[in-house]
């Protein structure tokens, strides 16, 4: 029997009261329950979109929210503007005085075979999801982190074996992948941990927009897929987020933790990863030896 834990927090009150985080894409999704699940545990928070009407929204219904004890702040932001962000991590600065806690996760994808995808199509999503990651953990780095520590998570997505049908997404987000290795290291010496959560599929109404007329089928077709036989929630990955932000993953840098009910242990199915009937690929050896059922 499927079980509501409702909208009360797995961790402890006031877990982290006192602290200060930045979250991109904090308007809808798994951004606003990211941005809920901190502001519950204390934290002041600083939510960041492109979109105005989306943030006031998101703002009002956060600081209406009686379990949010922390401060909450909005500032529009694309992610993909380097004067915006820096303008965005300067904001959070100023109105909190510290930064603690950066989450990235700004982003954005849609499905297209990849043979369809235009060269601007592929530039808007690796810069939204790669390049605007990378410029909001640099200003967090240079105008805090240097000098006074703190935790970087980025959220990327399941996708250690590809992702068909959105492989602009998933290049990107491997990107991002490199990425928080590559500064965990680097950054190591400031006291500065990045680690990434890579949701598997995950619903919220915001997030199966983007997926138009495939937004049916493909959540028809994924959801027996899942070995937990249900999608995610976003408040399983906010709380995924907490537990990387917080003192009890403080000897965890440079990871990725995947929240997705065990689909990376089976793989897409269709209709992301349906390559249909085929015998395109040529054999080396006795193309003999196959038995009929042993080729399609």
């Amino acid at each position: 029997m499927a079980r509501d834990y409702g909208r009360s927090s797995a961790f402890r009150p006031g877990l982290l009261a006192g602290k200060a985080a930045l979250v991109t894409g904090g308007g809808t999704g798994i951004g606003l329950a990211i941005a809920r699940e901190l502001l519950t545990l204390g934290c002041d928070v600083s939510i960041v979109s492109r979109s105005a009407v989306k943030l006031d929204a998101a703002l009002d219904a956060l600081r209406r929210d009686g379990a949010c004890v922390g401060r909450a702040r909005a500032q529009p932001c694309n992610v993909r503007s380097e004067a915006d962000v820096r303008g965005a991590v300067a904001g959070a600065l100023e109105a909190f005085g510290r930064l603690d806690f950066l989450v990235n996760n700004g982003g954005g994808q849609f499905i297209s075979p990849a043979a369809d995808l235009s060269a601007n199509g592929f530039r808007a999503v690796v810069e939204t999801n790669l390049l605007g990651t990378f410029l909001a953990c640099r200003e967090a780095f240079t105008q805090y982190m240097r000098e006074h520590g703190g935790a970087i998570v980025n959220i990327t997505m399941v996708n250690r074996n590809g992702f068909p049908r959105m492989a602009h997404s998933g290049a990107a987000r491997a990107g991002v992948l490199n990425l928080a290795r590559s500064l965990a290291t680097e950054w190591a010496s400031s006291g500065v941990r990045i680690n990434c959560v890579a949701p598997g599929i995950v619903y919220t109404p915001s997030g199966f927009e983007n997926y138009g007329a495939m937004g049916e089928p493909f959540l028809n077709a994924v959801t027996p897929a899942v070995p937990c036989k249900r999608l995610g929630t976003a408040e399983e990955v906010a709380s995924a987020v907490v537990w990387l932000l917080s003192e009890g993953a403080a000897y965890v840098t440079g990871q990725e933790l995947s929240v997705d009910g065990g689909l990376s242990l089976v793989g897409y199915p269709f209709p992301l990863a349906d390559t249909g009937e085929h015998s395109a690929f040529p054999v080396y050896g006795d193309a003999a030896v196959l038995p009929p059922a042993a080729r399609l």
